[in-house]
């Protein structure tokens, strides 16, 4: 700066002791602590000569004590947002999202901040934007440039003045606020995707291990002292690069600057590495880490064979015995799932208890235990040797971490979210007024009755049709071997009732708080009808609390929680005593409290809440409870209960009263009353007849509408693609191009079970395109022979697979001689590129990497072979079969017992206690596939992480019948 320039400013503006001074966090901004007496100047590039205030670096982000503007907030937003994702999201998912969001902040960052200086520091085009929009203007555009002021007045101290500075600094301050958001965002979604890769490779050596992890922290240690050392340098000024809007005198490039060219850019970024080099990104090293691997613990549960005894060389402690459990009742070892025992006994286990109780008999739903066994078809194996991997999935089953792994028919879940929902709504929701809150209270009691009546009345119809509840805990969890069905039925029903119990709580809980929110206290009780309001409203009370302590007494717990609904093992039975005696149905008289509060209440509100709660409760009692105990106890039930009784025999008294004091008029009363009476019955009957027939006719059409629907999702999943089409096409003779497919080695036809690897050998010119691929599509997919319209969703090889990268093609080299001799070869359908799911399809040959059509073939078909029984023996062989087709017939996966059948020797294995029925994965889309598989060979739905726990061809077998059972149930 010029000793004139710096004369004439001191001429327009004298230092004063606010100039000279700075408040405590500004010495923070710079690095390094200001004298006072320091004073840093700036100039446009229009000569505008002006002092440069102290600012703040980023980390007072993070600082409490620091005010917090619009756009800081926005940007803890977005990083709370990664923090928030990253818990709640699958690593698989995880790494995915992290992977494009760190993509699309490094291109905002790389792409867009570059562009946008490169225009401002050549065109000034970042203020001139600025400038145009009127942002900074008092008159054209007072609010924002009122909004922008008082963003950036709180950020800085006490000698920034928002009015005296020109333009170009405060857009630079405007912009380093992007900048802030952009480098914060970009550099924590690097660290949320390293963190989503993370893993501990194995086959290293301890010392690895440690130059691993020193290597790593030494690298990000490196990073933040080389980062903190240039900002020392720069300053924000330079950090910010400010150089591009004012001028404030040379850089001094010393220090790390020394060090390395651009240290920011390139050594700055050694964290980026070290994070990487923690983390093992699988992509880098290659290694594949096996599941559902069983190793036994040895070296914690084992015991040293005692002196004298011998041991057999090979011993399999996890074979299957073949004696079946039909007639018996198998308790199932505690704490470890019957999985801690082996054959030498090394844990003692198996000890069963028999405990013997009373069991309460229920008056309405009264039951015996049963020894019936519920399968007879499951077989019991051995007890397993002890294994992580067993003992894993004994005490973790999907257990909620935060928010992830929610599943709302878990109680503990439910109520989590509940907590959580009332936390967040009590502390956003806004003040409001006295008639708000009382339909706030309503609102909040209305959602609770509809909850309780409609919503778990639904749930418990679909138990009752089936087993819904019974039918999800056996897809999602898993239970041990022999277990049966017993583990997802008490898991089910232990649920439902801590639900039903809070939703009951919650349903008086919300009504009360509404009638006291409408209630006042009368000021005169003589008055009116205050007294007997009140007195009424206590009668239907006690009446309400009678009611349903009769009802309790008589159903007790098993009744009180429809446990007919849930537990098969007890016979239906029913007895009429206490006040079933007389009602049917005493669950309506449970309801007079509701009138009774509004009637204490004198609220037309609550009274119209005690009318929906009745109605809402009459159809629970007419659509869920009645049509469940007709179809539980059948003719037992009685028509009409003694009250009924009474008022009928009264009713016919008086009506034959009626009729002697009638005389002659008598037969035409008689008459009409029967044509009255059959009225109503026939309006009754036909309106059932009517609303039957519309729900048997729109079950078949909701399910179809469900099938197209799902068929659409599909077909246009498959259209979200750009068909790419080649424009030499005229080089090319379509004819001289041919792909045939290779019949299937067990069928010997063009049908392939599920899982087969589908062989193709093609045929095409010498000269043509390496970048030729195949791909398979169901039939009716596309309509044109020529160009392909829908996606191949990842179904397709190429013809020359050297010429890929992925889904990338590479350089397109082709044969000059066109007269040579066809070129012949032959590509595999299989794992991820086969289809899995059953159907017709075709296959296409497709013209450099494009989607030109030369050769089609088909159709093939896809099936999948359904047992002709549902019994161990049948449904194990169609496993067998499966399994190893989902497991890419890889012989360290597949189970011992099904290498005889690919031709691979049993007893080759590197395990010699694995039990023969054992199978792994390297990826949890193998056990998605027999997911898939089971799902159309059984019809019966499993997880892909209830087939992992399993990992074993009798236990799923088990676990495919049970499931099966409950849906023919």
């Amino acid at each position: 700066m010029s000793v004139a320039a710096q004369s004439s400013l001191r001429l327009r503006r004298r230092k004063s002791k606010e100039d000279s001074s700075s408040a405590g966090p500004s010495d923070a901004a710079e690095g390094t602590p200001r004298k006072q007496e320091e004073i840093v100047w700036g100039k446009t590039p229009s000569g505008e000569v002006f002092r440069v205030p102290t600012t703040h670096d980023v980390l007072t982000l993070f600082h409490p004590g620091y005010p917090k503007s619009h756009l800081d907030l926005l940007n803890l937003g977005l990083l709370g947002f990664q923090l928030v994702l990253f818990a709640f999201f699958p690593r698989s998912a995880s790494r995915l999202f992290f992977f494009l969001y760190f993509a699309f902040w490094r291109a905002a960052y790389d792409v867009g901040l570059g562009w946008v200086l490169t225009k401002q520091s050549k065109k000034k085009w970042i203020v001139r934007e600025v400038q145009r929009l009127g942002w900074l203007d008092e008159k054209r555009q007072p609010a924002i440039r009122g909004w922008i002021g008082k963003q950036l007045a709180g950020k800085m101290g006490k000698d920034y003045s928002f009015d005296e500075l020109p333009v170009e600094y405060n857009t630079w301050l405007l912009f380093r606020q992007l900048v802030d958001i952009i480098l914060l965002n970009d550099f924590l979604a690097y660290c949320m995707f390293a963190f989503a890769c993370f893993r501990v490779p194995d086959g290293l050596s301890t010392m690895m291990h440690v130059m691993r992890w020193v290597g790593g922290i030494a690298l990000i240690a490196f990073n933040l002292w080389v980062k903190t050392e240039a900002h020392g340098v720069v300053k924000d000024y330079g950090w910010y690069w400010g150089d591009c809007f004012f001028q404030r005198g040379a850089l001094v490039f010393d220090g790390v600057f020394e060090l390395a060219p651009h240290p920011m850019y390139s050594v700055g970024y050694a964290g980026y590495y070290g994070l990487s080099l923690i983390s093992d990104i699988e992509m880098t090293y290659g290694q594949r880490k096996l599941l559902a691997l069983r190793t036994p613990m040895h070296p914690s549960t084992g015991r040293k064979p005692e002196e004298g005894t011998t041991t057999t060389p090979k011993t399999r402690p996890r074979q299957l015995s073949v004696v079946s459990c039909a007639g018996t009742d198998v308790s199932t070892p505690p704490v470890t799932e019957g999985e801690t025992a082996s054959e030498t006994d090394e844990l003692e286990t198996d000890t069963e208890t028999e405990l013997d109780c009373d069991v309460p008999q229920p008056p309405r739903r009264k039951s015996q235990p049963s020894t019936k066994s519920s399968n007879p078809a499951v077989q019991r194996p051995r007890s397993p040797a002890l294994s992580m991997h067993d003992l894993f999935n004994t005490y973790f089953r999907k257990d909620a971490v935060l928010l992830h792994n929610i599943d709302l028919l878990r109680a503990n879940d439910l109520q989590l979210v509940m907590i959580v929902f009332y936390v967040l709504l009590g502390t956003f929701f806004p003040t409001l007024s006295t008639r708000g809150s009382l339909m706030l209270h309503f609102a909040h009691a209305f959602i609770w009755c509809l909850f309780h009546s409609f919503g778990l009345g639904l749930l418990l119809r679909a138990q009752s049709e089936s087993k819904y509840m019974v039918r999800h805990f056996l897809k999602h969890y898993h239970y041990p071997r022999n277990d049966g069905r017993k583990g997802a039925v008490l898991e089910a029903f232990s649920n439902w009732k801590s639900i039903y119990n809070m939703s009951m709580c919650m349903t008086y809980a919300s009504f009360i708080g509404l009638t006291w929110k409408s209630y006042s206290i009368p000021n005169n009780w003589t008055v009116g009808n205050e007294l007997l309001r009140h007195t009424m409203g206590v009668i239907l009370i006690i009446i309400h609390v009678w009611a349903t302590l009769e009802s309790y007494e008589v159903l007790g717990l098993f009744g009180w929680f429809f446990g007919d609904f849930f537990v098969d093992d007890f016979p239906a039975h029913l007895e009429y005593t206490g006040i079933y005696r007389y009602l049917n149905n005493p669950e309506i008289m449970s309801g007079a409290a509701f009138f009774g509060l509004a009637m204490i209440s004198g609220s037309k509100l609550v009274f119209a809440l005690a009318v929906l709660r009745y109605l809402s409760q009459w159809w629970f009692l007419s659509n869920v409870e009645n049509p469940h105990m007709r179809k539980l106890y059948g003719d037992s039930l009685r028509s009409d209960a003694g009250f009924v009784k009474v008022i009928k025999t009264v009713a016919q008294k008086n009506a034959h009263i009626l009729e002697s004091r009638a005389g002659r008029h008598a037969p035409e009363i008689r008459r009409v009353a029967k044509e009255v009476k059959g009225t109503f019955d026939k309006v009754y009957e036909e309106t059932a007849e009517v609303l039957e027939d519309f729900l048997a006719k729109s079950r078949p059409k909701i399910s179809e509408v469900v099938q197209d629907t799902k068929v659409l999702l599909q077909q246009s999943r498959e259209k979200l693609v750009i068909s790419r089409v080649s424009n030499d096409m005229s080089q090319y003779d379509t004819s001289k191009y041919g792909i045939t497919i290779v019949p299937s080695a067990t069928a010997g036809s063009l049908r392939f079970h599920l899982g087969e690897p589908i062989k193709v050998k093609w045929r095409a010119p010498s000269h043509h395109s390496r970048r030729d691929w195949i791909g398979i599509y169901r039939i009716g997919a596309n309509k044109s022979n020529l160009v392909t319209k829908t996606s191949s969703l990842g179904k397709w090889v190429p013809v020359h697979d050297d010429e890929w990268d992925g889904d990338i093609p590479l350089n397109n080299q082709r044969s000059d001689q066109v007269d040579c001799e066809p070129e012949d070869g032959e590509v595999v359908f299989k794992g991820d590129a086969l289809s899995w799911q059953a159907g017709r399809y075709e296959i296409r040959y497709h013209h450099d990497g494009k989607y030109n059509v030369l050769s089609l073939a088909g159709p093939v078909e896809i099936y999948v072979e359904k047992p002709a029984s549902m019994e161990f023996d049948s449904v194990r062989q169609a496993l067998s079969r499966i399994v190893p087709l989902c497991l890419d017939s890889d012989p360290s996966l597949i189970p011992d017992s099904c290498k005889t059948a690919l031709g691979l020797d049993p007893n080759v294995t590197d395990d010699e206690q694995r039990d023969p029925d054992d199978f792994r994965f390297w990826s949890e889309k193998q056990a998605k596939r027999i997911s898939v598989a089971i799902q159309q060979t059984f019809g019966v739905e499993l997880t892909q992480e209830v087939i992992i726990a399993d990992a074993n061809l009798s236990t799923l077998a088990n676990r495919t019948l049970v499931a099966k059972e409950l849906l023919s149930g």
